[in-house]
């Protein structure tokens, strides 16, 4: 091995390859969108919190302090605080999909069958226009021939 810190890697011939000690790594899934991972923070820190505070009314019930009950009532109030921020998390979630699209895809066929559907509605739309049309030119006349 080299002195410099770099991991080696032997190859097929048995010579030594240095190797950074970053490798990238394509991700498996794309990142959440801020908003999204913004709730999503807040949400772990609340909860957080509220373990904090629910562990820290156990110990102080079991050493019978005074402080026990304001922070059972605390932990209480934490607790609805954090399924509200778990909610808001989903709730935010939900929005965001709303609002900037779900990432899907319809067949081909599911697409093709919609084309065909609206250029139908279309033709037939303009044939009554062209219909009503010439009955309309056609009233105003005492006959054809």
């Amino acid at each position: 091995m080299s002195g410099d810190g770099a991991q080696t890697m032997a190859t097929a011939d048995e010579t030594e390859v240095p190797r950074g000690l970053w490798v990238e790594e394509p991700v498996g899934r794309r990142r959440l969108p801020d908003p999204v991972r913004t709730a999503a923070v807040r949400a772990v820190i609340v909860a957080a919190v509220t373990v904090t505070q629910a562990l820290m009314a156990f110990f102080l019930t079991l050493t019978g302090s005074w402080l026990a009950f304001p922070m059972v009532l605390s932990s209480v109030a934490s607790t609805v605080g954090a399924t509200w921020a778990v909610l808001d998390v989903w709730v935010t979630r939900q929005v965001w999909n709303q609002r900037h699209g779900v990432v899907s895809v319809p067949s081909s066929t599911a697409r093709r069958l919609r084309r065909e559907r609206r250029q139908a509605r279309r033709t037939a739309r303009a044939e009554a226009r062209e219909t009503a049309r010439i009955r309309r030119r056609a009233a105003g006349r005492l006959s054809q021939a």
